[in-house]
């Protein structure tokens, strides 16, 4: 289905303005499969029991994290996409049972150790009693004692926003590009629900280290799965346009430390520490510092630009005055 003209990605692409500084705010992320469609609010509109749904979504917003249903990528065959699932006694992936999800536990980006883990579940309800603070501390091995049903896994995994009803641009755009990365990299790929910023579909977030990306093609899809295994950005991204920022971080922190990314040529997803600076809140401009693992600093002047042309916010909203972040970057 082709995509109107006045589609909100479509108007948001033919804008040369940044995505950096838009990413949800999570230091940790919990995603449950979840097959089957979802509704405008998948949490309590889905086949997933309504009171589960709800006291997931709470339970992991409390602790400062963000909780998102996962799916097989539509028109592949499920059980050959649900990477994560433990392995047998004798090593060899089990065939899941009828009934088995899929959940992913990713945290440790607040800590620069991010780390992500896997397992399946029967009982949806299991995952409301995750250990909350633990993951929130980014400690791993007390989320494994607390959930040993859990086990650590290596693989990254991109999640590709397709939720529908929530927007129609991610499900237009965001399925064909989360159908032809996950026929590249089978188990790494899943399609997610809404995740925020459908403005720049096709969107994503890669795992685990909170990696929010927009304006996605397949090609830059399995870069960044790969890319990734190696804590980097994929060579083939453009930082301006694509790199939504690193949920961790807040807003102004995302802007700063995409800036520089761009301004440096800096890939690697650990290096970086950011630090607001003292400012006038009132003031048009935010100050930020970030420092490189090799010394290297940089100043950061973050503002953000109102009233640019009206254009929606979402698919069907009325246009409304454009905002996005600009960001002047000197070497220190």
């Amino acid at each position: 289905m082709p995509l109107s003209a006045d589609a909100c990605s479509m108007a948001w692409d033919a804008a040369d303005e940044p995505a950096w500084g838009t990413a949800s705010i999570a230091g940790f992320w919990v995603a449950l499969e979840q097959p089957g469609p979802w509704g405008r609010t998948a949490f309590d509109s889905s086949r997933l029991d309504p009171r589960v749904g709800s006291a997931l979504e709470r339970e992991s917003a409390a602790a400062g994290g963000r909780a998102l249903l996962v799916r097989a990528v539509s028109g592949r065959d499920a059980a050959a996409d649900r990477g994560g699932r433990p392995a047998g006694r004798d090593g060899t992936p089990r065939s899941p049972g009828p009934d088995e999800r899929t959940v992913f536990v990713a945290g440790g980006m607040p800590q620069g150790r991010p780390w992500l883990l896997a397992g399946t579940v029967t009982d949806p309800a299991r995952v409301i009693d995750l250990p909350w603070a633990a993951i929130a501390a980014g400690d791993a091995p007390a989320v494994l004692a607390a959930a040993p049903w859990l086990t650590p896994r290596a693989e990254p995994v991109l999640l590709v926003c397709a939720h529908s009803k929530r927007d129609v641009c991610c499900a237009v755009r965001g399925r064909p590009v989360a159908r032809d990365a996950a026929a590249a990299r089978p188990g790494q790929v899943w399609e997610c629900s809404h995740t925020g910023g459908h403005r720049f579909a096709p969107t994503a977030v890669l795992l685990p280290h909170g990696t929010t990306l927009g304006r996605l093609d397949a090609g830059v899809a399995v870069e960044a799965v790969d890319a990734a295994a190696g804590d980097r950005l994929p060579a083939g991204l453009d930082v301006r346009s694509g790199l939504r920022g690193l949920s961790y971080l807040g807003l102004v922190e995302q802007v700063a430390d995409a800036a520089v990314r761009e301004h440096a040529g800096v890939d690697d997803l650990l290096a970086l520490r950011v630090r607001t600076r003292p400012s006038d809140p009132s003031g048009p401009t935010r100050r930020v510092e970030v420092t490189h693992a090799d010394g290297r600093r940089w100043a950061v002047e973050v503002s953000h630009r109102v009233g640019g042309p009206a254009r929606p916010g979402s698919c069907g909203a009325a246009p409304v005055p454009s905002t996005c972040f600009d960001a002047d970057v000197t070497a220190l």
